[in-house]
């Protein structure tokens, strides 16, 4: 079982992790990192440093099939969704529906959304119940309700099971400062480091203080429960701030209590009721206020030394690095001007002095570091052009006639405005290029990790295979088969390993049409010698129409006559491609752990079958003869060679016929013939002026009837034997 925890790395999705991998599932984290500790979770996992509204998102969801997703990645601060509503909007509400949309989109079973009290803003009724009126005060509280009214959207739209959990005051270890329970981190932090603690108003006002594993426990429970809809998640119990502060004084001495100014917006009282939740998810709160409290304190006690140890060393470093790379351009500009100075005032030639070395120091400077230091340069040089005009024994005021002097300061300027924005410029050109090479950069790591987890995963899973005995050792012997990139060749040995693995007598594929109204048989395996239909109607077979519908494995436990035994989906980017059916299966082997077995085999045939397609996207230019449907020579002979294959170790039946062009071109005989070919038939080109064509699972006893159809539209073929 495969769970995705967003914001996993955070505070309460830290304890989720932990809850899920003691359930044994194997846990996979999206968090951006901006407030979430990877030291939070130590066990094995699988870590994505992404944010939730990130595209690259999508690669995690292709790459693993997840049973529930739990969505609790957010911007927390109410403060700040006040100061900034637009990135309070990105983080919770385009990173709800990435989520959401993904989780539809890979089939999830079960989405979990984190939501807030917040949402019921400024309500003096208590306890609150989910049906009482929302108005929240706060964009964050906006955001939340929002997220909860997308969550009912998909389920209603895409019939993705979606829960809200509207949490109350939620504290415990790992707690951060900022979000809903931060008061109950920051007065343990001001009471360990024996400061005094403030309270904002009096201290009457309440919250619902929830501890939690309460809440990681409640979000396990509902993961795998028939449950869906809003939920407070509570202990339906009022608990003063004063009152707080009294629990902590049993537990460590308070130096200071200081009241402040009461906080505008802040609400009085708040309580959520938990009956709804207690009812239907059976679930109820294990921990009261003062047990959770004694066991956060004896938390932030343990790890008090661990905490920001190094911080202020490595902030002071890293101010001083940071000062020094500052001064740096201007100590070596002085260094460079004084180096200067000192040629032009001892220069005791004229031919010496030809040199101008105030422009050669100008457009040094200028190319070095650019626009900002080679003005500096410029002002430089003028003060020294002034000064050795004066101890040459100019006047100031005549220099002020003197057109040359102007002249020369001008030269100056322009020289290190020009040699200054053309480095700038060019800065400016190497620096865009060297962020789009890091962004594809971290592109390439990002999707070579993904490639690097799921190849672990591949070998792992072999490992596990080749050591489980001789039945599961054959089981990746069979599979090897299934590393070709061509289409039929997948097919072919799909039908193998299945049967091979299932010991089942028969085994079909099909294919699902474009317009999904009918399947297309493409390849079979029939020992038993009963007649496999070519092709099924929609409509004719509600097995297939459910099997299309809720994407799950189809077991015939009524043993209906018109359906097969078990039939399993086959995926290629999300959506059903085709589908298995097995048939002459024993009734002892018609047992869960043959239906999870079939399961895990198709999942090894949907790898497969997406590699083949992607390579033939990949290589569709040639393959086919330009500007028509017709495949090349060496394409078509592989898929014709494949076609025998299945006919001599199946017995699965195909036609070639060959046609001449006569008058018409390639593309209108191609044209023609297309329009009465079914998706599994092909058309091929092997020599100049002649048209072959494979008819897939079509006997001898067709081709009167298919060559019959192509002389009504003018078109003369005959049936081939043996080779082209």
């Amino acid at each position: 079982m495969k769970v995705l925890i967003s914001g996993g790395y955070g505070f309460i999705g830290s304890h989720v992790a932990d809850r899920f991998h003691k359930e044994g599932y194997e846990v996979f984290i999206i968090d951006n990192l901006l407030t979430g500790r990877k030291e939070n979770v130590t066990f094995k996992h699988k870590g994505y440093q992404l944010s939730v509204e990130d595209p690259k998102c999508e690669e995690i969801f292709r790459s693993n099939r997840f049973d529930a997703v739990i969505h609790l990645a957010a911007q927390v601060s109410v403060a700040d969704s006040v100061s900034n509503p637009r990135l309070d909007t990105e983080s919770n509400v385009l990173g709800l529906v990435n989520m959401l949309t993904l989780s539809q989109k890979y089939k999830v079973k079960k989405f979990i959304f984190a939501s807030s009290a917040a949402v019921y803003g400024m309500n003096d009724k208590l306890p609150l119940v989910e049906t009482d009126h929302c108005n929240p005060i706060s964009p964050y509280g906006i955001s939340k309700w929002v997220g909860e009214s997308y969550c009912l959207k998909w389920e209603q739209l895409y019939d993705l099971e979606t829960v809200c959990f509207r949490f109350s005051n939620v504290y415990g270890p790992r707690q951060g400062s900022v979000g809903e329970g931060g008061v109950v981190s920051i007065f343990m932090d001001r009471i360990i480091s024996e400061l005094p603690v403030f309270i904002h108003g009096d201290g009457e006002q309440t919250r619902d203080f929830i501890y939690v594993e309460d809440v990681a426990d409640a979000i396990y429970r509902a993961s795998y429960a028939s449950l869906s809809g809003i939920y407070n998640l509570s202990t339906n119990t009022e608990r003063s701030v004063n009152s707080l502060v009294d629990v902590l004084k049993e537990l460590h001495d308070v130096k200071e209590v200081h009241h402040t100014d009461r906080r505008d917006g802040d609400i009085q009282r708040s309580t959520l009721s938990n009956e709804k939740i207690k009812n239907e998810l059976d679930w109820v709160p294990m921990y009261d206020t003062n047990e959770g409290l004694k066991r956060t304190f004896a938390w932030f006690k343990s790890n008090q030394a661990k905490r920001e140890v190094a911080v202020s060393a490595v902030e002071e470093t890293s101010s001083k690095r940071q000062w020094l790379k500052s001064i740096q351009p201007y100590f070596e500009n002085l260094l460079a001007f004084a180096l200067t100075a000192w040629i032009v005032l001892s220069q005791q030639s004229s031919a010496y002095g030809l040199i101008d070395v105030e422009l050669f120091y100008i457009t040094i400077i200028g190319i070095i570091y650019g626009n900002r230091q080679s003005i500096l340069a410029v002002v430089l040089s003028i003060g020294l052009f002034l000064f050795k005009k004066l101890d040459d024994g100019h006047e100031i005021v005549s220099l002020m006639y003197d057109t040359d002097f102007f002249f020369q300061m001008a030269i100056y300027l322009f020289i290190g405005l020009v040699v200054g924005y053309s480095v700038e410029r060019k800065n400016g050109i190497i620096q865009a290029k060297e962020q789009k090479i890091v962004e594809l950069e971290n592109r390439y790591e990002f999707l070579n990790g993904v490639y690097t987890e799921v190849r672990e995963v591949k070998d792992e899973l072999q490992h596990r295979i080749l050591n489980s005995g001789d039945s599961f050792g054959k089981i990746h012997s069979i599979t090897k088969e299934l590393e070709s990139l061509e289409l039929e060749k997948v097919f072919m040995a799909t039908v193998n390993v299945v049967k091979s693995i299932m010991g089942v007598q028969t085994v079909s594929i099909y294919t699902v049409s474009p317009n999904r109204s009918f399947m297309r048989l493409v390849a079979n395996t029939n020992d038993s010698g009963a007649a496999v239909s070519k092709s099924l109607r929609l409509e004719d077979h509600a097995y297939i129409q459910k099997m299309l519908a809720d994407g799950k494995v189809f077991v015939n436990k009524e043993l209906n006559s018109h359906a097969p035994l078990m039939s399993v989906p086959i995926y290629h980017d999300g959506t059903i491609a085709a589908f298995i059916s097995i048939e002459g299966m024993s009734i002892d082997k018609f047992s869960l752990y043959y239906q999870n077995l079939f399961k895990v085999t198709s999942d090894l045939v949907s790898s497969a079958l997406s590699r083949a397609l992607a390579y033939l996207d990949a290589t569709e230019s040639r393959r086919f003869i330009e500007g028509t449907s017709v495949l090349r020579k060496e394409a078509f002979e592989e898929i014709l060679s494949s076609k025998k294959q299945a006919k001599s170790m199946h017995n699965t039946p195909y036609l070639l016929l060959e046609g001449e062009l006569g008058q018409m071109s390639l593309k209108q005989y191609s044209e023609k013939v297309a329009s009465m070919l079914r998706e599994t038939d092909y058309i091929g080109s092997v020599k100049e002026g002649q048209v072959v064509v494979i008819l897939s699972n079509s006997a001898a006893e067709d081709a009167n009837f298919v060559l019959s159809r192509f002389a009504q539209q003018e078109i003369s073929m005959r049936v081939v034997e043996g080779e082209l």
